[in-house]
């Protein structure tokens, strides 16, 4: 075991650490023999001193190997995956997952929860009833060689030191430092065994990078220490100054998504699923040009063939398969109200992170741990960047368990209507790798 002084001592004196010392403090941590104080101070030495780039892939790797490292190899197909940094809105995973499984890729999926104001795949599923977002191993093979895609959360034997590490971050105020963000997503990412990964990291009011040299740093970051892994990666920068699509909120995403599926739905969910499909089937080797894997990805997603891989994975994972097949099948909030424009003008500005913090404050998602999830309620947002509206028409439905009329003037706040006209902003900003 390392002396433990001595690499708080280096950090703290802004010195490097050589790799082997980077595995020998994670393992020593992961065993019980560091303890949370000596672990906190070298979490904010590392913090307000940095960590450069050989460094993070040997954090990234010493995570990676606290646990098992799946390998999906004798199932005789390739495998990707992928992971978005968070945004309102965003539930391209419920549709990207089966689609790109229906092309002949396979799609060993872990998910979290939601993080803040951003939702969480996890809590979408599982408003599906009796969708099972745990399972063993033997069973995510099994599902994986028959079905092509599981979506399941994070197992205790995959990569446990980022999760020791994380909850120690999380109450030293160390969250927010790049290093420790890129090897927590990488580490799991590759010890699911994903050949390649695509990442999605978002860009705007509505992001953690709020601005885009940010997320494009970010992205590379993610893209060039995946590959320090011998995995295949590349990503889009894409934004998220309005929510993705028109819904908000768990089972009302849910519902947008098997509009997706079934040809229908909002176009910019549709065009984002189809790149980021376009560059798992790349990257992971089933299709050389980005112009006939993105093809390849439209014909399953145009023939009805990602649906189906939809339903089928559902009821591997004991889902109702019926709640997903009838319009009514998932669960409705029984008041629903109208969040309407006070004046005529363009929409020139929302509040994404404040839409994405009310759908929290009326249950839609944690602000502890232990907080239960209102699968029902949410936002159907109607009114985008540069739309004209007049006076009175309606900007969101806002869909909630009680009448609440404080939230609905709260919904009405993060719009903003003005008389200059805006231009729709680009939803792909850039692609890197």
């Amino acid at each position: 075991m390392p002396d433990v002084r001595d690499l708080i001592r280096a950090k703290r004196d802004r010195r490097t650490h050589r790799p082997e010392e980077l595995r020998a403090l994670i393992a020593a941590y992961a065993r019980g023999e560091v303890p949370d104080y000596q672990m906190s101070a070298w979490l904010m030495a590392a913090y307000l001193n940095g960590m450069d780039a050989a460094e993070t892939d040997a954090l990234t790797a010493a995570l990676l190997h606290s646990g098992r490292v799946f390998d999906w190899s004798d199932l005789g197909r390739p495998s990707a995956d992928k992971h978005s940094t968070g945004g309102v809105g965003d539930k391209v995973s419920l549709i990207l997952a089966p689609l790109v499984a229906a092309c002949g890729v396979l799609v060993p999926m872990v998910s979290g929860r939601g993080l803040g104001h951003t939702g969480g795949t996890l809590d979408k599923l599982e408003s599906i009833p009796g969708f099972r977002t745990q399972l063993p191993p033997e069973a995510l093979r099994a599902q994986l060689d028959a079905v092509g895609v599981v979506m399941v959360g994070q197992g205790p034997d995959l990569a446990p030191a980022d999760g020791l590490l994380y909850a120690l971050r999380d109450v030293t105020s160390t969250v927010e430092f790049e290093p420790f963000i890129v090897s927590s997503i990488v580490s799991k990412k590759v010890a699911e065994g994903a050949q390649a990964v695509a990442y999605d990291v978002k860009c705007g009011s509505g992001a953690f990078m709020k601005t885009r040299d940010a997320a494009v740093q970010l992205a590379r970051r993610l893209v060039d220490t995946t590959r320090s892994l011998g995995r295949e990666a590349a990503a889009l920068v894409t934004d998220m100054s309005q929510p993705l699509g028109e819904a908000v909120g768990n089972a009302l995403e849910v519902r947008e998504s098997i509009e997706v599926l079934l040809g229908r739905g909002p176009a910019d969910v549709r065009d984002l699923t189809l790149d980021l499909a376009a560059l798992m089937l790349e990257r992971a080797g089933a299709e050389r040009e980005p112009a006939a894997a993105r093809q390849r990805a439209r014909h399953a997603l145009e023939s009805g063939a990602a649906w189906l891989r939809f339903l089928a994975m559902v009821e591997a994972q004991g889902g109702d398969r019926g709640s997903v097949e009838r319009p009514d099948g998932l669960p409705r909030a029984p008041v629903r109200a109208s969040v309407k424009a006070g004046r005529a003008g363009r929409v020139t500005a929302i509040d994404t992170f404040g839409l994405g913090e009310l759908v929290v404050a009326i249950g839609g998602g944690r602000r502890a741990k232990g907080d239960t999830v209102d699968p029902r309620v949410g936002l159907l947002v109607r009114a985008r960047l540069g739309d004209a509206v007049r006076a009175g028409d309606v900007l969101a439905e806002i869909h909630l368990a009680a009448d609440d009329p404080a939230a609905v003037a709260r919904a009405a706040g993060c719009f903003t209507i003005g008389d200059q006209a805006v231009p729709a902003p680009a939803l792909v900003i850039e692609r890197v790798g």
